[in-house]
């Protein structure tokens, strides 16, 4: 990965999570697609665990969950929200490419790299190694289920803002949100979204924070590529050309090179 981001937005990210995904229980449940192949209890690691919706939620289904992500302040936010719902979660702070540093080997049944996350890797190469870390630790027969948003649609948009047309709320609380897209004219530049969460606070105080982060965009005929260079055969794509996101997944049917 670049540098280490999130380290502002980990404290208001639940604002950048859509409705249905925005509990527990709701973010497992959009991703039952992939849970309803796993045997109960089953290990499972998110590699990009954000505030902790989907480890928690999938902790309280009932498998073993294990969840690292590269920023310190969302690694804590994912313990507090474990420790509020009550469920065992164990976590670490680590990039994708530790991850065949971390004892983990063939450890997996599943393994979730989900949020748009996978842009943050530098470029190619970066892409490369985390999909090589994830396959790293997948058990044989496991599954990856990896979520990207739809860089093609978003390029030919070009850079532009975008400030949400609703006010979105969390506990009570409310926030707009607005998107301001840096897209340069080459696919191999690093490309910049910077976030900004504008939230009402004690009545009528608003608190905003903002942070640029740095991405490097990748088609979705490239990221099939990367997958099977990383040793996993295609299981599915929900890749639509008019749609703004997708989810991929793909299984290690046979055990690694050692």
């Amino acid at each position: 990965m670049g540098e280490v981001a999130y380290g502002s937005l980990a404290s208001v990210y639940e604002w950048l999570v859509p409705d249905a995904k925005a509990s527990p229980a709701g973010n497992a449940q959009g991703f039952e697609m992939v849970t309803a192949g796993l045997a109960p209890g089953a290990q499972v690691l998110d590699c990009a665990c954000g505030i902790g919706l989907l480890a928690v939620g999938l902790a309280e289904a009932g498998f073993r969950v294990t969840a690292c992500d590269a920023s310190p302040a969302m690694v804590e936010r994912t313990e507090a929200l474990a420790r509020a719902h009550e469920v065992e979660v164990s976590t670490r702070v680590c990039r994708w490419d530790q991850l065949p540093d971390q004892g983990w080997q063939d450890r997996f049944d599943a393994v979730f790299c989900v949020g748009n996350s996978l842009a943050h890797a530098v470029g190619r190469s970066g892409r490369s190694a985390a999909l090589d870390g994830m396959a790293f630790v997948l058990a044989t027969g496991g599954v990856l289920a990896l979520t990207s948003r739809n860089w093609e649609q978003i390029r030919s948009a070009g850079s532009r803002l975008d400030v949400w047309d609703r006010l979105v709320e969390r506990a009570g609380r409310k926030a707009v949100v607005a998107y301001s897209w840096q897209v340069p004219p080459s696919w191999d530049a690093e490309h910049h979204l910077q976030i900004s969460v504008a939230a009402l606070e004690d009545g009528d105080q608003l608190q905003v924070t903002t942070e640029l982060l740095p991405m490097w965009p990748f088609r979705h005929e490239e990221l099939l590529a990367d997958v099977a260079a990383a040793g996993l055969d295609l299981a599915g794509s929900t890749y639509d050309a008019t749609q703004p996101q997708y989810l991929v997944t793909a299984q290690r049917r046979t055990a690694l090179p050692t």
